[in-house]
């Protein structure tokens, strides 16, 4: 045991570093593998966001300011240096949509491999996209051969005709090369940018989910994000513009407090059902510059935060709709997100939306 455990320490597999750039907070996280296959997080580094609005950079010094912070408090957690990163990016300039490619082969003798399913990959990215979009991820779904539809993987197959529909993520040119900027200028590499709905599904969702038919719901802090899954391939993404900060600046409004009292509202004793307020406590917080104390109902404010949450999963039902798997997602809704810990969330979500 002890000889595998310095085999190990020896031939320690490669570290991956992380990096989530958001409207809240940026996120860096350093990991490896260790001997059973399972993920070890080494370093964590989270620090506020302030040059970011709705997943897209609007400050660049202030964002490169908070990736240099980021990085150096996860590579003193994780005791080595980070020269390269993965790059999480979001924001409502996302888009999708469904494309299907076709490739016709020369022998149909010979084994479908994966070049030829790199050429309809490649024929994929010479779509034409409206003026500053870019083409951010192609995710095959299904193939055809011949005529034989529903083929998951047609690699080893033999066949004259391949078809194959395609999921296509596209997003703003200037978006993407901001974020490049400042990772450059924060001394990094970035390595490819992920769509964060996709990374989400990969570390909250199960393939028994995945495979049932499932939508996650990412609620961060400029927007919230979807992604739906169904027979194991993901059919649909959403980017809807509101998040937790639409909630803490309804807030602001309807209590007449500042933000920064507002956000202290939401997370100390907010609640996304008012009928689960039965007390009704009266809240009491500090005025602008101490002008005396101000007075809030609890019930009051969950009101507020309920009807924007009902506002923000609307969209969401519509894309649902929209994607035309409503009656396909047997595993329900899945939600994850900072705006997840919302209080009573789960029961005002099922009995809006009628899914588990």
């Amino acid at each position: 045991m002890e000889q595998a455990e310095k085999q190990v320490q020896q031939n320690p597999t490669p570290l991956t570093v992380a990096l989530d750039i958001g409207t809240t907070k940026i996120c860096a996280v350093a990991g490896r593998l260790d001997k059973f296959g399972k993920l070890e997080i080494l370093g964590v580094g989270k620090v506020a966001s302030t040059g970011v609005n709705r997943g897209v950079v609007s400050n660049i010094e202030k964002t490169v300011s908070a990736i240099k912070e980021a990085i150096d408090t996860a590579e003193k957690a994780s005791g080595t240096t980070f020269s390269a990163v993965h790059v999480g990016i979001a924001g409502q300039h996302i888009k999708s949509r469904q494309h299907r490619g076709i490739l016709t082969r020369d022998n149909n003798h010979d084994e479908i491999n994966q070049a030829d399913i790199a050429k309809l990959i490649t024929d994929m990215h010479k779509l034409v996209l409206p003026p500053g979009d870019k083409i951010l991820h192609v995710i095959p779904q299904e193939f055809t051969v011949d005529s034989e539809q529903g083929i998951t993987d047609p690699i080893g197959m033999s066949g004259v005709r391949l078809e194959a529909n395609f999921h296509i993520i596209t997003g703003q040119t200037s978006a993407s090369s901001n974020i490049f900027r400042c990772v450059e200028r924060a001394g990094l590499k970035a390595i490819d940018l992920t769509l964060e709905p996709i990374a989400s599904a990969h570390a909250v969702l199960s393939d028994e989910e995945k495979e049932a038919g499932v939508a996650l719901v990412d609620i961060g802090g400029g927007t919230t994000d979807l992604s739906i899954f169904k027979d194991g391939i993901i059919r649909h993404t959403a980017v809807i513009p509101f998040g937790g900060n639409a909630i803490t600046g309804d807030i602001a409004e309807g209590c007449h407090v500042t933000k920064k009292n507002a956000e202290k509202l939401k997370v100390k004793f907010g609640s996304a059902l008012a009928d689960e307020i039965f007390e009704n406590r009266i809240i009491s917080i500090n005025g602008i510059n101490d002008r005396g104390h101000k007075e809030i109902s609890e019930r009051n404010l969950a009101l507020i935060i309920q009807a924007r949450v009902e506002e923000i999963f609307d969209f969401v039902l519509w894309e649902i709709k929209r994607s035309g798997y409503e009656r396909g997602l047997i595993a329900g809704i899945v939600i994850t997100g900072g705006g997840a810990l919302l209080n009573h969330l789960d029961k005002l979500v099922e009995y809006h939306t009628s899914f588990n």
